[in-house]
């Protein structure tokens, strides 16, 4: 038997799984979300969306593609690794995300055939095409070069591309250098860690989620102080952590994560 059916919880509340259902919109996850759809709704260009490990960048990418799941209008891609070795890489894989193989497999004629793929979506057909980039600190200036590439394609209202990068902050230096880049960007948004009330919030919120009825609290003051004095606040971490407090619960046969659970399983993992 998991700890989840033995708290008679229909779902693993913690999994560090990027599951929609377990979004926490905090305060920054929540204004980026909204951000990105208006920026995508307006047909922007291109976003950044940064912020150090474990903030919940990828969590955030599958609320997006979870608000636009019902609108065939809106055409979605996603690249989990850019870790393409060469410029012909990447290219041929964009060109098998979209369908469009070109009879002469050179790198130009990969871009001439996604331009022509782009304004047939975008405009003869009026669709929107958008491109999520996980990871994007993985991209080489060779592949940010490409990127603002396609981002030059556009009607005199819109982009044709609708660009989504998350990355790490280190990925802000490789974009200053290249030429005319930076000027392209519609949205540099940070994510930030949660701060302690937030920390329980989204606790509450991934149990109530699970099907735990949050009117008898599982943890207490004291130890949601602990859990976010450990994590920081990022949630990757908070969710890690409660995972092993909830399996050591169970084990010990308590009823509820105090804090001297939380000071012995964080001793038994520094060990």
């Amino acid at each position: 038997m998991s700890y989840y059916e033995a708290l008679d919880l229909t779902a693993e509340p913690f999994s560090t799984s990027p599951d929609p259902r377990f979004f926490y919109p905090s305060s920054s996850h929540d204004s980026a979300l909204k951000r990105l759809e208006i920026a995508i709704r307006l047909r922007r260009g291109l976003n950044l969306i940064l912020g150090d490990v474990g903030t919940g960048k990828t969590t955030l990418s599958r609320a997006l593609l979870q608000m636009f799941k019902d609108e065939d209008d809106y055409i979605f891609h996603m690249i989990l690794d850019p870790s393409y070795k060469t410029e012909f890489q990447l290219l041929s894989s964009l060109g098998k995300m979209f369908g469009v193989t070109p009879v002469f497999r050179s790198t130009l004629d990969y871009k001439d055939a996604l331009e022509k793929y782009l304004f047939q979506k975008g405009v003869d057909e009026n669709k929107t095409i958008v491109l999520l980039i996980d990871e994007g600190q993985k991209l080489t200036p060779t592949h940010l070069e490409i990127l603002r590439t396609l981002l030059n394609y556009e009607t005199n209202e819109y982009k044709l591309l609708q660009l989504v990068i998350l990355a790490q902050i280190e990925l802000l230096p490789k974009i200053r250098k290249i030429r005319n880049f930076m000027d392209r960007v519609n949205l540099k948004y940070i994510i930030n860690p949660l701060d302690e009330k937030e920390t329980k919030a989204m606790i509450d919120f991934r149990l109530k989620q699970a099907g735990y009825d949050t009117s008898q609290p599982l943890f207490t003051g004291g130890a949601i102080k602990l859990i976010y004095e450990h994590a920081q606040g990022y949630p990757r971490q908070i969710s890690m952590l409660c995972h092993d407090l909830l399996e050591a619960l169970i084990m010990q046969g308590k009823r509820i994560v105090d804090e001297s659970l939380v000071e012995e399983v964080l001793a038994q993992e520094v060990r």
